[in-house]
C-alpha cells in the first residue's frame, strides 16, 4: 500500500515507537504516581521525561506547564470548556478549524451566549490581517483560535502576527498544533501562544491515545474533568495547581512511552525539508493535469504536506476508491472534519476534496505512482 493519509494520522511509526510500545507494554503498564514501588516509579519517570522533551520542543521551559490527555480533541475540549466566557465575550477563529475547535465553540457560544466571529481571508485564501487588524479594533477579541496548519490545504496560518494583534487586546490565545507539531518549529513564547494543544499520532509520529496542551504560567481555566490523581486522596478538592489541576484518571504510559520514543529520534528540520520536497513536487505534478484542479494556496512557502484536489467528472470519493480498489494507494476524500473552509473551496459539488497528506516515509516514487493514476482517470 502507498499511504498518502497522514494528514489524519502518520503511518507507518519510526521503528522505535513500537519498539518502545512493545516494552511498554510489557514493562510499565503501571499506574504512575499511584505507587512507591519502583516499576510505578520507573513508569512517572517515562512521564516526566516526555514533558520536558515536549516543553524543551516547544521552547516552554519554564514558561508554561504541560498536561496529558488521550488526544487533542479533548485537550481543546478541556481548554475551550475551561475559559471564563459570557454573553460579552468574542470569539475569533479562521475558516479553518477543525471540528475539534469548530463544534466545540459553537456548543460555548450556545451554552454562553459568547459570539464567535470568523476571521477573514483573501481571494488566494490566505488569512487578510489588514481586514483582521480593523476587525479586532470594532470587537474586540476576549480569545483568538488557531491551528497552526490546515489539515485540508497544508496552509500555514500567520499565527504569530495574529497572536500578537490579540494580545494587545488582552485576549486568550489558543494554537491547535495538530498537525504542526514536530514538523514546524513552533516557539510558544514568540508565539504569543497562552495555550498550545498537540497531537501525538500526527507530525510527532507517536502512537493514538496522548495528546494534550501546554498553558502558559499564570493562566487558570476551570476545572473541567474531576477525579483520582493520585494525591490528596482524602481532599474532594482537584489540586489548585497545574498541571494536577487539569490531570484526572490514569495516564496512557504506554502511548507515552511510544512518544517519548519518537522525540528522541525527532528531526525537525530534516521533517519539514522532505515535506517541502514532496509537497512542491506534487503541486507541480498536479497542476499539469488538466482536468485536476487545485484547492487552496499554492504558495510553496505556506503550503506544507497537505494537499487538496478535485478531478473533473469524479465525486472525490470516487477517486478515493479507484485509487484503493486498483492502484492500493491510500487518500482522505470528503469534508476532513473542517466544516468553515469548505465554503470557501467550491468544492462541495464534488463532495469534498481528495486530500494527500504526505508524510516522513513517503518518496518521490510514491508521488509518481499517484500522478500516473490520476492520469489515467
Amino acid at each position: 500500500m502507498i499511504y498518502l493519509d497522514n494528514a489524519a494520522t502518520t503511518f507507518p511509526k519510526p521503528e522505535r515507537v513500537y519498539t518502545a510500545l512493545e516494552t511498554a507494554n510489557r514493562e510499565l503498564s503501571f499506574n504512575a504516581g499511584r505507587g512507591s514501588y519502583k516499576a510505578a516509579r520507573a513508569a512517572s519517570a517515562i512521564i516526566d521525561d516526555t514533558k520536558n522533551r515536549l516543553l524543551s520542543l516547544f521552547h516552554a521551559t519554564g514558561y508554561a506547564d504541560i498536561v496529558f490527555t488521550p488526544s487533542v480533541t479533548h485537550a481543546l475540549n478541556q481548554v475551550l470548556n475551561g475559559l471564563d466566557l459570557t454573553g460579552n465575550s468574542v470569539i475569533y477563529v479562521s475558516p479553518y478549524e477543525h471540528n475539534a475547535v469548530a463544534r466545540t465553540v459553537y456548543q460555548l457560544s450556545v451554552n454562553s451566549g459568547a459570539s464567535v466571529k470568523m476571521l477573514p481571508l483573501t481571494k488566494d485564501l490566505q488569512i487578510d490581517l489588514e481586514k483582521a487588524k480593523y476587525q479586532f479594533s470594532i470587537n474586540s477579541p476576549s480569545v483568538v483560535i488557531l491551528n497552526a496548519l490546515s489539515n485540508v490545504t497544508g496552509y500555514i496560518l500567520p499565527v504569530a502576527e495574529i497572536f500578537l494583534m490579540a494580545r494587545e487586546y488582552g485576549a486568550i490565545t489558543v494554537l491547535d498544533a495538530a498537525q504542526a507539531a514536530g514538523l514546524i518549529d513552533l516557539d510558544m513564547p514568540a508565539l504569543n501562544a497562552d495555550v498550545l494543544c498537540f497531537a501525538g499520532h500526527k507530525t510527532l509520529m507517536g502512537p493514538f491515545g496522548i495528546g494534550g496542551f501546554l498553558i502558559k504560567h499564570g493562566i487558570t481555566l476551570k476545572k473541567v474533568l474531576t477525579g483520582g490523581t493520585g494525591s490528596s486522596s482524602l481532599t474532594l478538592d482537584m489540586p489548585e495547581e497545574a498541571p494536577g489541576r487539569y490531570e484526572a484518571s490514569s495516564t496512557n504510559v504506554v502511548a507515552i512511552a511510544g512518544l517519548n520514543a519518537s522525540l528522541k529520534g525527532l528531526d525537525i528540520n530534516e521533517h519539514r525539508k522532505t515535506l517541502c520536497e514532496l509537497t512542491e513536487y506534487l503541486l507541480e505534478a498536479l497542476n499539469g493535469i488538466p482536468s485536476v484542479n487545485l484547492m487552496g494556496t499554492f504558495d510553496t512557502d505556506k503550503t506544507l504536506g497537505i494537499v487538496s484536489f478535485v478531478v473533473e467528472g469524479y465525486q472525490s470519493d470516487e477517486v478515493g476508491i479507484i485509487l484503493d480498489d486498483e492502484y492500493d494507494i491510500a487518500v482522505r476524500t470528503g469534508y476532513h472534519c473542517a466544516p468553515y473552509i469548505h465554503d470557501y473551496l467550491g468544492d462541495k459539488p464534488y463532495h469534498g476534496t481528495i486530500r494527500i497528506g504526505i508524510g516522513q516515509f513517503n518518496t518521490k516514487e510514491d508521488i509518481d505512482a499517484l500522478i500516473s493514476a490520476i492520469k489515467s482517470l
